[in-house]
């Protein structure tokens, strides 16, 4: 299915959901509700497809172009025959059976994508038997070259948001000196009646307490990663371009996993160790929408108005949730709109996926939510990523470096959720 097909399946999936949604009210009887909501289940199932259809299929369109605009690239390269005539001097081009076999592939093996030239030409070249082959080496293999895609498959595996600006407040700073963050918290001191004619009170009780949060730089590194000179000079990559992106994202792991889950001892005081206990599930490996709810009431109004206020967890627990219904029988989980690029929402709050989050088991926590605002991220400079090209001579050598430290600045800003043990 064509790439715009899918666009508007996937759209009116969407439509078709909600309106399943929509139709279920207070006066909807039991039976028609159940039928509406496996509707709606359905339907979402189908979107899940589409998506991933959609993904595929585009990933499918820019290989293609990358494919067609290297076969134009290498045409217009090509040398004419000896003796200063080349192709289409005399009659136009002619063509050529590797040519036309190659389109005749290309297409599925469809004959309707072939003119009637292009059919005969395929047509004269199948008929040539030839007892030469490129399966036996002495019969012609050895005139075959083996070749490699000018393309890596890459596996890939989601590591942020913790190092992302737009999440956390972030700092950067030239050098690693600590830096000391004065805090004070004096949310549980109120003033007091006056009594006409008494004198004040002045017995130090409500005097301010500050308090310091410090913000260090620990460093990670990658170690080495060494490769011969040859290796160097005969790939088909840049091989020094492609192992620096591997060791940026080897870096940007490690700072997400230590942001996120780091006991603060000698490392960054993660988020999730840092954040005060907001509810305690009844369940061991599940969440109920009602806890949900108890774990953003937990959390101060105040903090509640930030743009940084949100929820985080990992994409399992996104599964379960997706699933989880009000008491209108309406999904608490939305979809937003992708192809605006509005997010998805939870609750009417935004959510980032986080895969260094545990999940829904035993005595975990599966779920912050909070002012991420009041996370403080030091970064020292950038990620150093550098190469010894004499000390391993004459091979070469690879590694990277990051600094960086983080602190929950008011504990009461975010809170967790933890599972029943």
């Amino acid at each position: 299915m064509a790439l715009k097909d899918l666009i508007e399946k996937r759209n009116k999936l969407v439509t078709d959901a909600r309106a399943a949604l929509d139709e279920i009210t207070k006066n909807t009887d039991e039976s028609r509700a159940a039928e509406l909501d496996q509707r709606h289940d359905t339907i979402m199932a189908d979107f899940d497809k589409v998506e991933g259809q959609i993904q595929r299929e585009q990933r499918m369109v820019d290989a293609e172009k990358r494919a067609a605009d290297a076969e134009d690239e290498q045409r217009s390269r090509q040398r004419p025959i000896s003796g200063g005539e080349g192709r289409g001097q005399d009659g136009g081009d002619k063509l050529e059976y590797r040519e036309v076999f190659h389109k005749f592939v290309t297409h599925g093996a469809d004959l309707g994508e072939l003119n009637a030239e292009e059919r005969a030409v395929l047509k004269a070249g199948a008929q040539e038997m030839r007892a030469q082959n490129t399966g036996t080496t002495t019969a012609g293999g050895f005139t075959v070259p083996t070749e490699l895609a000018n393309q890596i498959i890459k596996s890939m595996a989601a590591w942020g948001p913790m190092y992302d600006e737009d999440i956390t407040t972030t700092m950067v700073t030239a050098s690693g000196n600590p830096v000391k963050i004065p805090t004070v918290d004096d949310t549980a001191v109120t003033a007091e009646k006056h009594t006409e004619g008494a004198a004040l009170t002045d017995d130090g009780g409500k005097d301010v307490t500050f308090g310091q949060k410090s913000l260090d730089a620990y460093v990670y590194d990658t170690e080495f990663v060494r490769w011969s000179m040859e290796l160097g000079q005969d790939s088909i990559f840049n091989f020094e371009s492609l192992l620096g992106e591997l060791l940026g994202e080897r870096l940007g792991r490690i700072a997400n996993r230590e942001l996120t889950v780091g006991d603060g001892v000698g490392d960054p005081n993660g988020i999730v160790t840092a954040s005060s206990l907001g509810k305690t599930a009844a369940a061991a490996a599940a969440i109920t929408v009602d806890e949900i709810i108890d774990l953003i009431h937990s959390v101060n109004p105040a903090y509640r108005q930030s743009p940084k206020v949100r929820f985080m967890f990992n994409d399992l627990t996104l599964a379960a949730i997706r699933k989880l219904k009000d008491g209108e029988g309406r999904y608490i989980w939305s979809s937003g709109d992708i192809q605006n690029g509005i997010p998805g929402t939870l609750l009417g709050y935004r959510y980032s996926i986080n895969q260094a989050m545990a999940g829904l088991e035993a005595a975990s926590k599966p779920m912050i939510f909070g002012d991420f605002g009041k996370y403080f991220v030091r970064k020292v400079g950038q990620p150093v990523i550098g190469v010894l090209r004499e000390r391993f001579w004459p091979d070469l050598g690879m590694a990277g470096l990051i600094r960086f430290d983080g602190e929950l600045g008011d504990t009461a800003a975010v809170k967790h959720l933890i599972t029943a043990a």
